[in-house]
């Protein structure tokens, strides 16, 4: 049995600074800068009018003329969901959560841990995540996303499979990124409900939508994908304060900080970065976040900082404060251990190398050695001095 965990319009809530801010008056998630121009999760009011997620701004704001456009917070978003994620994993569960909001699980195997009953998993959740949140339970994904949506009471709801999706709205299907441009089509066709669209034969979809069409058909006979949880991982990240409103230079100065500080962690143990995410908070509100994966584990500073250079450049506005966090590691670097597994004597000589390089380009007193004078001394400076290291 899959469960599903749904907090309705998240990312809105998040960025507009909590639910009450919502009953305001229509509202919507404004476009990220630099992507396309579509409206993010909308409220209820904006509902009444037309609007839904992913509508063209234009038409939005066509329909409805008041609607008042939040600046999206997606640092923000991020690290309220990475929260509640690891809520929902101290009960034990493996949890898929691709989309904030939105976070499935396997129940089956955590029966036993809570009471031998789903109503005790779905007590556990909600103490452990403790938010309001709609709960619903199905043999796949879907439906129990379908639950989910249909759930008011503090009671699971339960969708048990193609019977149970048939009186559900086919706008069910823009949960699902790959079906979610087909709801309005599948409107104007008359296809209302779940039902009526698994009444109609595969290949006709399929002809019609193409693999669209056919992935909208298994979900309305309550077929899906088996879940992909995550793997709970680490967190090593660096941030840094910018006292003036930073841009060009001065931002790719910061950048080089940033970069040579997560390098530089004993937590990173010698281990390549595979995705890292490069996030900023903008002076005039908002904050703006990139997900960049290399092509190969890198251990390079120089490398990764040519590489994010260029999503910088991408910044909307001035940033206030920029943050490098690691979302995945890689294998070990090649020569990562290579001074601590060579011999004493190697050792020795890269060491007199290193030490050679660094008087060369800062001067003779770059390295140094304290050397015990007299320890017993109550004046602290007779203890030790500092001479040339050899």
């Amino acid at each position: 049995m899959v469960v599903c965990v749904l907090l309705p319009r998240f990312s809105l809530a998040t960025a507009a600074g909590g639910r009450e801010t919502l009953a305001a008056g229509p509202a919507a998630l404004a476009p990220e800068p630099g992507r396309e121009q579509l409206v993010g999760e909308v409220n209820a009011a904006a509902e009444g009018h037309g609007v839904h997620s992913g509508m063209r701004l234009g038409e939005a704001l066509a329909r409805c003329p008041r609607l008042a456009l939040i600046p999206p917070d997606p640092v923000g978003v991020a690290d309220s969901w990475e929260e509640i994620v690891t809520r929902l994993e101290s009960v034990g569960a493996q949890v898929e959560a691709f989309v904030p909001g939105v976070a499935c699980f396997e129940a089956d195997g955590l029966r036993r841990l809570h009471g031998g009953s789903l109503d005790g998993v779905v007590a556990a959740v909600r103490r452990a995540i403790a938010v309001p949140a709609r709960i619903g339970a199905g043999p796949s994904r879907f439906c129990a996303r379908t639950g989910a949506a249909r759930a008011r009471s503090r009671r699971a709801e339960i969708v048990r499979g193609e019977e149970d999706l048939r009186v559900a709205p086919v706008s069910m299907l823009r949960a699902v990124p790959e079906t979610a441009a087909l709801v309005a089509p599948l409107e104007q066709l008359g296809l209302g409900t779940l039902g009526t669209l698994a009444r109609l034969e595969r290949a006709v979809l399929a002809d019609r939508f193409g693999r669209a069409g056919e992935r909208a058909w298994d979900l309305a006979r309550g077929r899906d994908a088996p879940l992909r949880p995550r793997v709970p991982g680490e967190v090593l990240q660096e941030e840094l304060e910018l006292e003036e409103s930073a841009s060009g230079e001065q931002l790719g100065r910061a950048l080089e900080l940033l970069v040579d500080r997560l390098v530089a962690r004993r937590e990173r143990d010698g281990r390549t970065l595979r995705v890292v995410v490069l996030s900023t908070r903008l002076v005039e509100g908002g904050t703006w976040r990139e997900r960049m994966v290399f092509r190969e584990p890198l251990a390079d500073a120089g490398r990764m900082r040519l590489v994010l250079a260029q999503r910088l450049a991408m910044l909307p506005a001035p940033a206030e404060a920029l943050r490098l966090s690691v979302e995945r590691f890689g294998p070990p670097h090649q020569a990562g251990r290579a001074l601590f597994e060579d011999s004493a004597a190697e050792r020795r000589g890269r060491l007199r190398e290193a030490v050679k390089q660094a008087r060369a380009a800062a001067g003779p007193d770059a390295a140094l050695r304290v050397l015990a004078v007299d320890p017993d001394s109550r004046v602290p400076e007779r203890r030790a001095v500092l001479t040339p290291f050899e």
